[in-house]
């Protein structure tokens, strides 16, 4: 069950982050994480309210606040490096990000393992070589391989502090209150973005493309969800392995249905910086 399930987070992680990339290429990349995310949020409190789960609430909480701070910044930064570079160097790049809680375990006095000082070298090394040798063509821009980058810091942000809000339980009310606050924070960024613009064409486009904007932010959810119950049916250290592996779903989407072609340095590099994260989540 274990495996099923943390095979299930990648493939719907995955398939959301495509949808994500390809919505960017048509929309604008906040309007996509606000209008996916108010789906995401709408069910989740649909489902807090079914539950009560209202009556998990505690002083954590401040932390799934403060990741929802952190996650439309890093949504939109995601989004945008989706847009604008190979899908296939993009997503597994992305993965980098946690290193970011590896560090915070170190600032804290853990010592990393062979495995984990492995993993971060090679996720550098993958990192480096994704980038491409070039700047033109099919190579990844300078400014997707920047904002992948940025999108990496904050997702290993947002795994550091909803590990902290859900340690106490309720992971299901940690979720909505993260979401709540997604919304609220890139709605108001939206809105300051567009003053003074004309968006007579931008909400019917919205419109036009709700329903793979509500399934782009329900994958999200249901990946969330599906990962935290197989990291408690079984062993976490595989379920975390397994889910990471999101990328490659992307990656193959991006490769069969965007006929993307990477070069080979690229190709070594997303798998490079997949194998990093891989070792890192299993050390």
């Amino acid at each position: 069950m274990t495996v099923l399930l943390a095979l299930s987070a990648s493939l719907l992680t995955g398939l959301g982050d495509f949808g994500g990339g390809v919505l960017t290429r048509r929309l604008p990349a906040l309007a996509v994480v606000v209008a996916s995310q108010t789906a995401a949020t709408v069910v989740l409190l649909l489902a807090v309210l079914a539950t009560g789960g209202w009556a998990d609430a505690s002083p954590a909480l401040w932390y799934a606040v403060a990741a929802g701070v952190i996650g439309p910044f890093a949504m939109l930064a995601f989004y945008r490096a989706l847009a604008l570079g190979p899908m296939g160097v993009v997503s597994p790049l992305a993965t980098v990000g946690v290193v970011v809680p590896v560090g915070v375990g170190l600032a804290l006095g853990e010592r990393p393992g062979l495995g984990q000082v492995a993993g971060i070298a090679v996720a550098v090394a993958g990192v480096v070589l994704a980038g491409g040798p070039e700047r033109g063509g099919p190579s990844a821009a300078r400014t997707a391989l920047l904002l992948t980058l940025a999108a990496a810091f904050g997702f290993g942000a947002n795994m550091v502090l909803l590990a902290q809000a859900s340690a106490g339980g309720g992971l299901l009310l940690m979720l909505c209150v993260q979401r709540l606050v997604n919304v609220a924070v890139g709605g108001t960024a939206l809105l300051f973005g567009l003053r003074g613009t004309d968006t007579s064409e931008l909400l019917p486009e919205l419109r036009a493309r709700l329903p793979l904007l509500t399934a782009v932010g329900l994958a999200d959810v249901a990946g969330n969800a599906t990962y935290a119950m197989a990291s408690h049916s079984g062993s976490a250290a595989v379920a975390a392995v397994l889910a990471s592996l999101y990328p490659v779903v992307t990656a193959l989407l991006a490769r069969g249905v965007l006929k993307e072609r990477l070069r080979p340095v690229q190709v070594v590099g997303a798998g490079l910086a997949v194998a990093g994260t891989l070792l890192l989540a299993a050390a």
